[in-house]
This record gives structure tokens, C-alpha cells and sequence, in this order.
């Protein structure tokens, strides 16, 4: 110890000097002394090294510089696998943050939500004892324990996730084959959105160049996959070898599809991808391809699938295309949107859909072929069905712009009607809503044309409705918004969506009746629901 009384260098060259000479490693510090005690809990378990996704290993470095884009946890991610990493298994960070972040979440809620968990630290300890880590969405999760613990239920909207700092978000570094930073940020949808495109490539150009293990599918009885981690793949022809090996297909001539394949990649690392393989439509024939993200695996094969279909019935689609009823009448109502034959041939792919297309798809050869023997005997009633209804649409939505412009002098209300025909009828309405879904549009449309002769009667009453519907639409349509850079469509929030305009029928035109009851208030309830 320095005496207090040593203020300058020439007292303490002296005192040295004579102290050194009894001890002379008095002032030398061992590592006990320099190390912080109190980072004994730093452990690898707490802060990895590495987040496996997917079955990629992806390294994880850690910095601490508050305000600086790399402070916190930053996750390299390889471009190839960037559409398989998960927005919610990175919200929980890594062990050893999670306890702080959950604490601030905490702390978020409203005084009299929050109350009832104090002291916070101590809940959010217990939080992490109790949870799964990395086991679905974080605030889903912390609302699960809030319902058990105290029997309250939170809504998401009730966390202000905006006011944690940076760091408890996780910060994700996308690279390049040579690991060279291609863009750095916390907001990986917009990753996502922007690097997809290029990261499926990316992802299918080493799915060609790398082994598939052979392995049994391992496949539930509805057709998904049993557990998204095992090793369940095998070629689709049932031998090792490239996974693009079967390309011009124009009919089943492979083997079993499985859901999921494991795609190893040689080299030091040997580490394993999960592929989707999916059919994918290339107009005269299909090509069997691997993607990696199975949402666009689904919708890609749905698609492949139904030209599969089409280039097996060949011959009859031919005839039906010059039979459909009415399609030069309806050619003339679309014409603003679109050609008679991109009509035509919406009719006949709808009409597939429906003939051969119902869940679970098929996996195999024979599945395949009784499908389309199936679908072949009803094809011709069913796009005659469609073409109907196509009709129907068509002849109430033709009159509806002239109406349009006899209420030029209500803007609000005629902004409304056009905003609401723009997300109804577009260039593809009917490729691109469920058959369920479409036959409400007729009833849709009436009830434009109800509102329209009831608001020249009374504007005031309009005016009134639609701030009434605007009050329950105004967050689904602020939540999709925030969503349109995710890469999966809500099934939730697509109900909610078609709930939106039932309620348009029923504030505007009660007397076409909906098919349930529909009201702002459940809505507003169904919709808090969908936040829990």
C-alpha cells in the first residue's frame, strides 16, 4: 500500500526504493487481481459463440459502445441462409441478455398492468426459469406467463418494445461467400425484403453442388413434416445426387416428395441445410427445386403443381378455353384491367384449384394420378361455376366507376369506395382469392351500390359509418403496413381482413345481410384477441 503522504515522484522514487528492498514485488498484481469478479457468470452458456439455424452455424460477437450500430449482440448470418433465420427465436437475444430485455418489457406496461409484477427484476428472473428460451414469440411468451402467474392478460400492444434501447434487439450482419459485409441493421424483415431475392440463389446455386443425405422422410399423416429438425430427406428420386437433378418434367416421374431435405455441404465445417424441394412452374414444363424458406416453397409448388396438372389434361383444357360461357362479354367488363385471355386462363387455373388441389397435395406418383382422374370427371362444371361467378362480379363492378363519378362532390366517402373496389377487384382477383373468399364478392360490390344511393340521401349518416369502420380497420390496416417486409402472410390477419368487409355490408347495407353477426364491437373484441 502507498503511503497518504506520498504526493510527487521524487517521495515516491524514495519510498520505493526502501520498501522494494525488504519486498521487491510489492506492487506487482496477480491475476486474481486483475480479474473482475464479478463477470464469473460470462460463461459460454450465457453468451454462445454461436446461434445454429437451420442447422447453419452462425457466429455471434458481442460489443460494447452504447449509441454505435454494433453495440449489443450482432448475428453474422451466411446470405445463403438469410430467409431461414427467425425474427422470433432472435427476439429472446442470447441466455445472458434476456433477463435485462424482459425487465425493460416489464417495465413498459401500463402502471396498472405493471404493478402487479413487481418487483420486476425478481419476474423477469422467474421468467427465464420458468421459459423455454427461444421457444416461439418472446412477447407471446411473457403474456403466457403473466396469464399463469397472476391471471392477467396483457395485450402485445400494451409493451412498448420502441423504448429498449438498441442493444436488446438483435443486430444482424449479412455476408457474402467470402465473408465480406454486403449490409448491417436490427431490422430484419427489411433484410429480408431487400437481400432475398438474392439470398434463395445464393442458397439454390450450393444446394447443386452439395450431397443430400439419404435418409427416410420422416412425414406426419397430414403430409407435414413430424419435427422441422430432423434428418427426414432423401432425394425425390431416392438416390444421392444433385438436388436440381430433375428439370422439363411434364409429368410424375419422380419418386416420393418429402418435405424437408437435409443438404450437406462439404468442406471443414460439414455443416447440414435444410432444403424445401417444391415443383416450380416454367410454363411447358416444371423443374423440381429447392428453396429456403418453406412458406415460398409452398406457394411455388401449389403453382408447379397445378401446371403438372395442366400439361396432363392438355386436350380438355384446350376444349374448355373455347367453351367457357360468356368470356367475350366478361373479356369487355375486364378490359380496363386486363386481356380476355388473362381472364380465361384465371378461370381454368381456379377451375384446377378446385378440381384437383384440396389439402394434403400429393407425394407421390400414384397419389398424383388419382388426383387428376378425379379432378378430370368435375373440371368442366367447376370452371363453368367459376366463369358464372366471374360474371356476376364482373357485371356489378363494370357500372360501379361510372357511379363514382356522380359523387365526385363527397370526396372522403368516394376516396373510401375506390380504396375498397382497388382491393377487391385488381388485374388477378381471382388467382388471387381463396374460391370461399370470391363468392362474397357479388354481395360486396351491392353493397357499394347500396352505399352509394344512401349516401346521396344522406351524407351525414355516411360520413358517420365510415369514421365507424375506420376506428376498427385503422390497426389491422396499420399492423399489415409493419408486416409488408415479413416473408409470411398472417392466416389471422387475413380473416380479419375478409371481416372487414362484412362489417362494410353490415354498417352500409344491413338488409344484404353477412353470413355471422358482425359488429364494431366484435370486431374491436376479436381483434384485441389476435394481440394476446
Amino acid at each position: 500500500m502507498i503511503p497518504a503522504d506520498i504526493c510527487n515522484g521524487i517521495a515516491f522514487e524514495k519510498w520505493h526504493k526502501d520498501a522494494a528492498a525488504h519486498n521487491p514485488k510489492l506492487l506487482y498484481l496477480n491475476r486474481d487481481d486483475l480479474m473482475r469478479h464479478e463477470a464469473a457468470g460470462v460463461t459460454t452458456d450465457l453468451f454462445p459463440k454461436v446461434m445454429i439455424v437451420a442447422g447453419v452455424e452462425m457466429a455471434l460477437s458481442y460489443h460494447f459502445e452504447p449509441g454505435t450500430p454494433r453495440d449489443g449482440v450482432t448475428l453474422s448470418v451466411p446470405l445463403y441462409a438469410l430467409n431461414q433465420v427467425s425474427a422470433d427465436r432472435c427476439e429472446w437475444l442470447v441466455p445472458g441478455m434476456l433477463k435485462e430485455k424482459v425487465h425493460l418489457l416489464l417495465k413498459s406496461l401500463p402502471q396498472k398492468l405493471r404493478r402487479h409484477c413487481v418487483p420486476l427484476p425478481a419476474y423477469a428472473a422467474g421468467f427465464c426459469e420458468r421459459a423455454t428460451f427461444g421457444k416461439g414469440n418472446l412477447l407471446d411468451a411473457i403474456i403466457a406467463d403473466i396469464r399463469e402467474q397472476i391471471s392477467l392478460i396483457p395485450l402485445t400492444t400494451d409493451f412498448k418494445s420502441e423504448t429498449l434501447p438498441a442493444h436488446h434487439f438483435m443486430n444482424f450482419k449479412v455476408i457474402d461467400e467470402h465473408g465480406r459485409q454486403l449490409e448491417m441493421g436490427r431490422n430484419l424483415a427489411a433484410l429480408q425484403a431487400e437481400f432475398g431475392g438474392q439470398a434463395r440463389e445464393s442458397f439454390q446455386r450450393l444446394a447443386e453442388n452439395t450431397v443430400i443425405a439419404s435418409a427416410e422422410p420422416i412425414v406426419s399423416a397430414t403430409g407435414r413434416a413430424a419435427d422441422s429438425g430432423s434428418r427426414i430427406a432423401s432425394p425425390p428420386s431416392g438416390k444421392s445426387g444433385s438436388a436440381t437433378q430433375h428439370e422439363n418434367l411434364t409429368s410424375w416421374s419422380f419418386g416420393e416428395l418429402p418435405e424437408l431435405l437435409e443438404i450437406q455441404q462439404s468442406g471443414q465445417t460439414r455443416q447440414t441445410l435444410i432444403g424445401f424441394p417444391a415443383l416450380v412452374d416454367k410454363l411447358t414444363y416444371c423443374n423440381l427445386e429447392v428453396f429456403d424458406d418453406p412458406a415460398e416453397a409452398a406457394r411455388a409448388h401449389r403453382i408447379g403443381l397445378r401446371r403438372l396438372l395442366a400439361l396432363q389434361l392438355k386436350e380438355q383444357l384446350k376444349y374448355l378455353e373455347k367453351n367457357i360461357p360468356g368470356l367475350q362479354q366478361m373479356g369487355m367488363q375486364f378490359m380496363t384491367l386486363g386481356s380476355q385471355e388473362e381472364l380465361r386462363d384465371q378461370i381454368i387455373a381456379a377451375g384446377l384449384e378446385r378440381a384437383c388441389l384440396q389439402d394434403p397435395l400429393p407425394t407421390n406418383a400414384a397419389q398424383f394420378e388419382a388426383r387428376k382422374n378425379e379432378g378430370k370427371s368435375r373440371l368442366g362444371l367447376l370452371v363453368n361455376e367459376i366463369a358464372r361467378l366471374a360474371a356476376q362480379i364482373l357485371g356489378e363492378y363494370h357500372a360501379l366507376p361510372k357511379k363514382l363519378q356522380g359523387i365526385k362532390a363527397h370526396g372522403q366517402a368516394c376516396a373510401d369506395v375506390q380504396a375498397q373496389l382497388q382491393a377487391l377487384i385488381g388485374k388477378r382477383f381471382i388467382a388471387d382469392t381463396d374460391y370461399a373468399n370470391l363468392t362474397h364478392f357479388p354481395r360486396y360490390l351491392k353493397a357499394i351500390n347500396v352505399r352509394l344511393e344512401k349516401l346521396r340521401a344522406d351524407p351525414t349518416r355516411d360520413a358517420r359509418l365510415m369514421a365507424e369502420w375506420a376506428q376498427v380497420a385503422t390497426p389491422w390496416q396499420r399492423a399489415q403496413k409493419e408486416r409488408q417486409g415479413g416473408k409470411n402472410a398472417d392466416p389471422k390477419m387475413m380473416e380479419f381482413r375478409w371481416l372487414l368487409e362484412e362489417l362494410r355490408v353490415s354498417l352500409f347495407a344491413q338488409e344484404l345481410r353477412t353470413p355471422m353477426p358482425v359488429s364494431s364491437k366484435r370486431l374491436q373484441k376479436v381483434w384485441e384477441t389476435m394481440q394476446r
